[in-house]
């Protein structure tokens, strides 16, 4: 499996732990970026060109997942997020990691650096690249729900409210 990785400078150091890890395990690890610590950068094209990686790949029929990664992970799913077709979800632990898969079909996954050790952090995104799809309808229904809004503003047969 492919794995597109980014990170900002507070999870540079984990970015570096993992890449080494998984490569280890066998995944194929592609760095987004940075490649030098900068307290200063600025994650999101990090974050978005893993995106698109993650995108580019699932369209030509390979298997491909994401890793994105800060201090909390809250900012970098939100630039994963803006990714057309990419659903990234903030993992924290093993349950949260898992269902971001089995009940969302996640593709990318977001882990705060500086919430957990880089062996706990590890064991996470390790849950998150095992655990696959369940396709159960509801949860296809609710995705499509999902992209239907984004792309339409609406949800035929469902209720929402005017801006």
């Amino acid at each position: 499996m492919r794995v597109h990785i980014a990170t900002d400078h507070a999870g540079l150091e984990l970015s570096h732990y993992l890449i080494e890890s998984l490569t280890a395990a066998g995944y194929e690890m592609i760095d987004h970026g940075p490649a030098d610590y900068d307290p200063l950068d600025d994650y999101p094209s990090f974050c978005i060109n893993a995106a698109l990686g993650v995108k580019r790949d699932r369209e030509a029929g390979l298997d491909s997942l994401g890793i994105v990664l800060g201090g909390s992970g809250n900012g970098e799913q939100m630039a994963a997020n803006k990714v057309d077709g990419i659903r990234a979800a903030l993992a924290w632990n093993h349950d949260t990691a898992a269902l971001a898969r089995e009940h969302n079909n996640a593709q990318v996954v977001a882990v705060g650096g500086r919430q957990h050790s880089k062996e706990e952090a590890l064991e996470i995104i390790k849950v998150f690249l095992a655990t696959p799809w369940t396709n159960e309808e509801r949860h296809a229904r609710r995705i499509g729900q999902l992209a239907e809004y984004e792309q339409t503003g609406d949800i035929a047969g469902k209720q929402i409210d005017a801006a």
